[in-house]
């Protein structure tokens, strides 16, 4: 919340007592349109009924009763059925430029709340590249992380590493027979199995390295030697967009620590999990699903929600107070299968917060490309990077939310103008950096006291104020797990400064008005680059 909002609220609540009127969970908002006043209030509507009175009659008597400061609040009124809507003062606004620079990087972020998140994402297989699809997942995860930092949270990142279970033969024995081709054995390739040139890589190094010291053909070393060098590959390109986990969890260590076999145990002894030909099932209807699931099959191999259970056992344990899951769409029909598993072992679920992405399409002109792991037919993220940079890559994952099919224009990314939503804004920054040194060439430079008193232009007032929303907007986005939310703030404030900049000289002949101007550049470039190091891209100085 706003500091200007503990204020309205204090004085809401004072008034609201003198008069004699019931508590209510009333709102205060900023009005949509400039008319309405920069706050209001909807006390009235909500005591209507209690009161048994009409909402405009106890509207005018809040009004009589409110006893704003005029230092602060400049004009109050009441409109329609019995809105109140309040008007800032230019002093209050000089206050919230004051708090940005004041509070500099840290203005927008709240302080340490004491609560612990653990965030994973990613979580990719090991059995090749990283696709586009990986990439929004990631970029996500990261900047999900990033939100509830800045909202109070002690956050880890954390990879789950899928190393285990059938996908590792696979890959395993796809390195094996890439080998024996290379030692000249006629061998056909298993449709069923990866495809990608990496493969063929991954062998060739096994080459040089051993020669032909594993003509035996041990799995193990090949799954482990293509698990090694695909994972080093995944953390690399991950790096280059700036994203950097502080724990990795390997799935293997589940089956090695006895973590499976205690799960089936638990779910037994509570009469939850029973035998029917040859497999274990998990009493799953008793938690509201529509049918019992399959957690060990009759080959004996776990389905993917036994290992899934046992790993967010682990998670709990941990003792974490927010527990984040980020997923691709294809997980959507199996992720409460491991909510049911969990809540069959009495664990609070509503610690669990999983959030689903949409695919993604990543177009060509008017052409998708299609996606496949195995058929290696697939655009890595990496190729993605190096084709739009991973400031566009990073920006474009972000700026549709979570729950929307998301199509990655390739043209628009590559396209340095106005059009491209990263270039825009990265400029108003740049631009504010260019209108500081020339400032500085003139002999004018910001000397700290702030003076926002000649305000008169409208669209000096508007860029304050939409630079006022900041901190609301990164509460909001952490809370809801929405960070599309700030890519749209933070355009609208680029669009508020362009608009300042174009009615508004800043350096001109009164130092005064050039002083006051550039307090308010420098802290739209205190709220750009604070918005940016939330969403991991860059303020450039200079485009």
């Amino acid at each position: 919340m706003l500091k200007i909002e503990y204020y309205l609220r204090e004085i809401t609540d004072q008034a609201l007592r003198d008069l004699g009127y019931p508590e209510t969970d009333y709102q205060i908002e900023r009005p949509k349109q400039a008319a309405h006043g920069d706050f209001s209030i909807n006390a009235a509507m909500l005591l209507a009924r209690p009161l048994k009175q009409n909402p405009r009659q106890i509207g005018q008597a809040l009004l009589a009763a409110l006893k704003p400061d005029s230092e602060r609040i400049s004009k109050i009124e009441i409109a329609g059925p019995g809105f109140i809507n309040l008007f800032l003062s230019n002093r209050e606004l000089e206050r919230v430029v004051r708090d940005i620079h004041g509070e500099g990087k840290d203005f927008g972020r709240i302080p340490a709340t004491g609560k612990t998140a653990l965030v994973e994402f990613v979580s990719a297989n090991p059995t090749g590249p990283l696709t586009v699809g990986h990439g929004r997942q990631a970029v996500i995860g990261d900047t999900v992380a990033n939100l509830l930092s800045w909202i109070g949270y002690e956050v880890t990142r954390e990879y789950y590493f899928n190393n285990a279970g059938r996908q590792m033969r696979v890959l395993g024995n796809s390195v094996l027979i890439r080998y024996r081709q290379l030692l000249g054995e006629d061998i056909e390739f298993p449709e069923d199995h990866y495809q990608g040139d990496y493969i063929r890589d991954i062998a060739q190094n096994l080459m040089a390295e051993k020669g032909r010291d594993l003509a035996g053909g041990d799995l193990k070393v090949f799954t482990h030697a293509a698990e090694k060098a695909i994972f080093a590959d995944i953390d690399k390109t991950l790096q280059s967009i700036n994203i950097v986990f502080d724990t990795y969890f390997n799935e293997s260590d589940l089956y090695t620590q006895g973590k499976i076999e205690e799960v089936i145990q638990a779910l037994r002894d509570k009469d939850l999990a029973y035998d029917h030909d040859g497999a274990v099932w998990f009493r799953a209807t008793n938690f509201g699903l529509d049918q019992d699931r399959v957690i060990v099959k009759s080959s004996g191999e776990p389905t993917y929600r036994l290992p899934d259970i046992a790993y967010h056992r682990n998670k709990f344990a941990r003792g974490y107070d927010e527990i984040v899951d980020i997923f691709g769409a294809d997980h959507i029909a199996t992720y409460p299968d491991v909510l049911a598993g969990l809540q069959a072992l009495g664990y609070e679920t509503e610690k669990i917060r999983v959030l689903i992405l949409q695919f993604v399409t990543l177009m060509e002109g008017q052409e998708k490309i299609k996606m496949s792991t195995r058929k290696a037919n697939y655009v890595t993220l990496d190729e993605l990077i190096e084709e739009a940079g991973g400031d566009v890559t990073r920006w474009f994952f972000l700026m549709r939310s979570i729950q929307s099919h998301l199509n990655f224009d390739l043209k628009l990314a590559k396209n340095q103008s106005d059009e491209n939503p990263v270039y825009y804004n990265q400029y108003a920054h740049a631009r504010i950096c260019s209108i500081i040194r020339t400032a500085e060439e003139r002999g004018l430079t910001f000397a700290g006291d702030i003076d926002l008193g000649y305000i008169e232009e409208p669209s000096e007032k508007e860029l304050v104020k939409k630079l006022m929303e900041f901190p609301r907007v990164v509460l909001k986005c952490g809370t809801d797990y929405e960070p599309h939310q700030l890519t749209q703030y933070l355009s609208e404030v680029s669009t508020t400064f362009h608009k300042f900049y174009t009615d508004c000289r800043v350096i001109t002949e009164d130092d005064r008005l050039s002083q006051g101007r550039l307090a308010l550049c420098l802290a739209t470039r205190t709220v750009l680059a604070n918005g940016f190091s939330i969403l991991g891209i860059d303020a450039p100085e200079r485009m």
